[in-house]
């Protein structure tokens, strides 16, 4: 049974405790945090031993799950990593590209499993249509929420939009040629809503909007390929695919919808599916996924390549939109 070591007992790192907690597989050892009151109080609300130092805990575990800020991720991972530890690690994965690359160099070296927590591919929503999904040509994204302080130490970039661009760059699987992008500053000092236009190498092209200063929420998807629309509710946990088929002849379905482009060209059928959604755990998921993939000695899901991927692209949006604001 995996031994596992949480870092960060906040907001999220709570979460992930109680995910833990349902995982029969993996073993929670207990927690660290900088905070000696949280150690206390989580440590009594949670039922899991508090240690007082990093070092503490990693004497005892095989892994760790690094729910920390942001910027302490890269110190946290490193230190992981050295002492022959498995990695979860939250998104984004660090603070720059280099530093991940730096983490790439170390866990190859010391052949250590490190897995990025970008959830929305343990989605049910996601998963549910992932497969239909075949060469899109066009992706649109939208991802609103209400303000909170919480999360505000970044830009919206790497809060909100780095969760889309990982789900883009897995959609399509081709490299970034180039970007164009716009934010503001509306209650933080860096931007609070951003809008960035992705040009792949493929020829496909990439629309995404982050928001953190919306009046609702909203986390949708909406991808465009040859005979398919695919729509993808992330916050509601729903699907929806409308796909066109050539018919031969006429349907046997006399309600069917039939699209006629002409007397030169075979008419389409239109067909609308809704997707079974399973009712599932992200989290739940992806710590799972993370523990499979040291069992059985196998590729995490989302790789400490995919972090790094998804955070270079997030990097190469903030640099427009910098240089943008200086016009």
């Amino acid at each position: 049974m995996l031994k596992i070591g949480l870092l960060g007992a906040g907001h999220l790192g709570k979460i992930h405790l109680k995910c833990i907690k349902q995982i029969d597989d993996i073993e929670l050892v207990g927690f660290y945090d900088t905070n000696e009151e949280t150690r206390k109080a989580v440590e009594e609300e949670f039922d899991v031993k508090a240690y007082g130092t990093i070092e503490d805990l990693m004497d005892v575990v095989d892994a760790v799950d690094i729910v920390t800020p942001t910027v302490s991720h890269f110190n946290c991972a490193k230190t992981a990593i050295e002492n022959n530890k498995h990695v979860f690690i939250e998104k984004p994965i660090a603070t720059s590209p280099e530093e991940a690359r730096e983490l790439i160099e170390l866990a190859s070296n010391k052949n250590i499993k490190v897995q990025v927590g970008h959830v929305e591919r343990f989605n049910p929503a996601f998963i549910s249509a992932k497969d239909m999904i075949s060469e899109p040509k066009f992706i649109e994204s939208h991802r609103l929420a209400l303000f909170n302080p919480r999360g505000t130490d970044v830009p919206v970039v790497l809060d909100l939009m780095i969760h889309d661009i990982d789900i883009v760059l897995c959609a399509l699987e081709s490299n970034v040629k180039k970007v164009s992008a716009s934010g503001v500053n509306v209650v933080s000092d860096t931007p609070d809503i951003a809008n960035a236009r992705l040009e792949f190498e493929n020829g496909a092209v990439a629309n995404l909007t982050a928001s953190r200063i919306s009046l609702k929420n909203m986390r949708k998807t909406r991808i465009f390929q040859r005979d398919a629309y695919i729509s993808i509710d992330f916050l509601d946990k729903k699907s929806e695919v409308v796909r066109m088929e050539e018919l031969d002849g006429e349907p046997d379905d006399p309600m069917a919808m039939v699209l006629d482009l002409g007397p030169d060209k075979k008419k389409r059928r239109i067909y609308f599916d809704k997707p079974e959604v399973a009712n599932l755990n992200a989290i739940v998921e992806e710590l799972k996924s993370f523990n499979l993939s040291i069992i059985n000695d196998s590729i995490p899901t989302v790789t400490i390549e995919d972090g790094y991927n998804a955070l270079n692209v997030a990097h190469m949006i903030m640099e427009d939109i910098e240089r943008n604001s200086q016009k």
